[in-house]
């Protein structure tokens, strides 16, 4: 079930997606058009993050991403200029849509944790805003 969450910004929102369990252990799934709201054209996972690192902390002005703690954990900061939210990100089973035009920081790693990423668009360094005063004068426009 995919609803919005009263702490994040609209058009953000917490994905559940679908587990299949038996005696061997866990699957975990997504799928373009279902729980993916988007074609998924790029997928990538960060690791082996350094104690006291933050990633993101940027906007990207055309892709939207769903964020995934694949192992271990995060806490997932949005913000569309008005309303800055959080969400501790620990389950394989649960991702953060986090559509374009949305300020994100990924904060406060566990260590080993591995987050993976399903974006809308290949990679561009055009399209990203890197500095928050940027951002929120883009947003204003």
């Amino acid at each position: 079930m995919n609803m919005p969450d009263p702490m994040l910004p609209a058009g953000s929102r917490l994905i559940t997606l679908p587990v299949a369990r038996d005696e061997r252990g866990s699957l975990t799934f997504a799928t373009a058009g279902q729980e993916i709201p988007f074609p998924v054209q790029r997928v990538f996972w960060i690791h082996d993050i350094p104690e006291g690192a933050r990633r993101g902390g940027h906007c990207h002005n055309t892709c939207s991403e769903v964020v995934v703690a694949v192992s271990g954990a995060f806490r997932m900061v949005v913000d569309d200029g008005q309303v800055r939210g959080s969400v501790r990100m620990d389950s394989p089973g649960r991702g953060i849509l986090v559509p374009a035009g949305m300020w994100c920081e990924l904060v406060d790693f566990e260590p080993g944790t591995v987050v993976m990423v399903m974006a809308s668009h290949p990679y561009d360094a055009s399209g990203y805003c890197h500095r928050y005063e940027e951002y929120l004068k883009m947003k204003d426009k």
